[in-house]
């Protein structure tokens, strides 16, 4: 099933809203853009799906202006007054040369293709500003995120060593992000700089083994 149509907003709306928030993000060539109003400030005007999806596969595209910043997320859920990141794992987008985030965190967990601040993207394959870098979640045993059909990050959430993992990084007093739901939205982050995202599949899959 299609997630997006590329033509009209219909299964999307904002983060924590009842509609699709038309002043930040918009539609080019396909794709949803976000037009960088915060210009680089969160905004908290996210997207996300409307329906909730538990077992799934998803190929999309995302693109970059120039020192751009993004995100990819699962699971959402939506809490009111909490931001959409303290529930929702994060494949970072961002363009690794110029934005400063890039060089933080811990053997490059911050750069593209990472599970943001937790487990680098290895090989670091995203395509440079102004290319598309095609993206897979699959959902196998250890599942993870494939960018360009090579395998780069793996998650391992509601595992002890998912627990582990939060116990030491920033996310460990988030209970909602620790304890990672089975079901929820998939979302779209608006960090207040330009970048496009073409939904492009998402399939409903069998369970598999824990």
């Amino acid at each position: 099933m299609r997630l997006f149509d590329g033509k009209t907003t219909t299964g999307w709306r904002g983060y924590n809203s009842t509609v699709f928030p038309s002043a930040n993000w918009e539609i080019v060539d396909g794709t949803f853009h976000c037009l960088g109003v915060g210009k680089g400030e969160m905004t908290n005007t996210d997207l996300i799906t409307e329906k909730k999806y538990g077992n799934f596969e998803l190929s999309l595209e995302w693109k970059l202006s120039q020192g751009g910043n993004s995100g990819i997320f699962i699971f959402v859920q939506e809490i009111p007054g909490v931001e959409i990141y303290k529930s929702s794992p994060e494949m970072q987008v961002l363009d690794n040369i110029n934005h400063p985030d890039a060089n933080l965190g811990v053997n490059s967990n911050r750069q593209a293709g990472s599970l943001y601040d937790m487990i680098p993207a290895v090989p670091q394959n995203a395509k440079p500003v102004g290319n598309g870098t095609r993206l897979e979640y699959l959902p196998t045993r250890k599942s993870g995120f494939q960018t360009e059909w090579s395998k780069c990050c793996h998650l391992h959430a509601r595992t002890p060593e998912w627990k582990q993992m939060c116990d030491s990084s920033k996310f460990k007093d988030w209970s909602w992000f620790v304890n990672t739901a089975t079901e929820g939205h998939i979302g779209l982050q608006d960090h207040g700089l330009k970048s496009g995202t073409g939904i492009s599949r998402l399939r409903n899959c069998r369970k598999y083994p824990q």
